[in-house]
């Protein structure tokens, strides 16, 4: 049970930047077919990107004989910070949701995933739950935040990065040490 509710809060963590993203996109008042298209390209890179980066990590690790309960935890440390980094830029820029921008939206906020994968074995060896539990997450988060972007103001995406920051911390600092 403890494993699930690790992966659930990686899962909530890792989606957090896609929540924020929604918000701002959700602004735009895009129709309901493109937020149920996201929602669901989004929770389906969530899915695949763990696998692959846990099938590629699983080699270097073995290759370079690293802990990956130390790896994940650096890692998830590593996107922590990152979101510190991006929390303080600000950028407005015109939104275009045509299908190619929804993959490359999907890809960028599965990024984490994909390195977070690389030190999920320290976690659970059932990958495929972990990302059947982060693609939930990140679908569930990214069509809640295209909702509450129709209805809210731009604060609320600062505080779900915060949240985020936060999990994650919490969670790297209890891999690594």
């Amino acid at each position: 049970m403890s494993i699930i509710i690790s992966l659930l809060l990686i899962g909530i963590s890792l989606s957090m930047d896609t929540f924020s993203i929604s918000l701002s996109i959700g602004s735009f008042n895009i129709s309901k077919k493109k937020m149920l298209t996201l929602s669901l390209v989004v929770g389906i890179m969530h899915f695949f990107m763990p696998l692959i980066g846990n099938l590629f990590g699983n080699k270097i690790i073995n290759y370079l004989n690293i802990k990956p309960d130390l790896l994940l935890g650096l890692i998830l440390l590593f996107i922590a910070i990152e979101m510190i980094i991006n929390l303080w830029k600000k950028e407005d820029t015109k939104f275009d949701l045509s299908f190619l921008s929804i993959i490359l939206i999907s890809i960028s906020v599965s990024l984490d995933s994909l390195s977070t994968g690389i030190g999920l074995s320290a976690i659970t060896s059932d990958i495929c739950l972990a990302g059947f539990i982060f693609s939930v997450c990140a679908a569930s988060f990214t069509l809640m935040g295209l909702i509450i972007g129709k209805y809210s103001n731009d604060k609320l995406g600062i505080y779900s990065n915060i949240l985020g920051i936060i999990l994650l911390i919490i969670i790297s600092f209890i891999h690594i040490f």
